[in-house]
């Protein structure tokens, strides 16, 4: 057969903007109990869960597994840190840069996100440094610098807090 599969034949892998399998409630509820508490232990998970812990672990494995859970981390005050300067770096890039561009913005430190965006600007960055100076470094002669980049633009951040988030725990509404 020539061309892309049908898509009902496609793997997830590769084709942006398919959607994972739905999550049911247990898996909702594994992801919001994880999402207080990273470290718990597979045995209290599948405790708050209401589940045996071979299916705990055997649902958490499938939702690492299908890329769902991508990762455990801890949460940093930046600022008790030592990044005491954050920023948004909106970045307008050449036309078909994106790859490159994105490649070089993750080699650079303290480039703490970063994403393509649609709108007057190609790329936001989230940059946290330890000073005003580490900043201008990190945008005049990091990011400029990358082939490919056209301007950019710089928001300080002066104060932020989480949102709520999605509610894991609860179904589709």
């Amino acid at each position: 057969m020539n061309g892309p599969a049908p898509p009902a034949e496609r793997s997830s892998e590769g084709w942006p903007g398919r959607a994972a399998a739905p999550l049911d409630e247990v898996d909702r509820a594994i992801i919001a109990e994880l999402l207080r508490d990273g470290r718990m232990s597979v045995r209290t998970l599948a405790e708050h869960v209401h589940i045996s812990r071979a299916s705990a672990y055997a649902r958490l494995t499938r939702l690492i597994d299908d890329g769902v859970i991508t990762g455990f981390t801890a949460e940093i005050a930046p600022a008790k840190a030592g990044l005491g300067t954050s920023a948004y770096v909106s970045v307008t890039i050449e036309q078909n840069s994106w790859r490159q561009v994105s490649a070089r913005l993750r080699e650079i430190a303290y480039v703490e996100h970063f994403a393509m965006v649609g709108g007057d600007y190609d790329i936001l960055v989230l940059v946290r440094t330890p000073d005003n100076a580490a900043l201008r470094h990190m945008v005049l002669e990091r990011i400029q610098d990358i082939p490919g980049v056209r301007a950019t633009r710089t928001w300080l951040v002066f104060d932020e807090a989480r949102g709520r988030g999605a509610e894991w725990g609860k179904g589709p509404e």
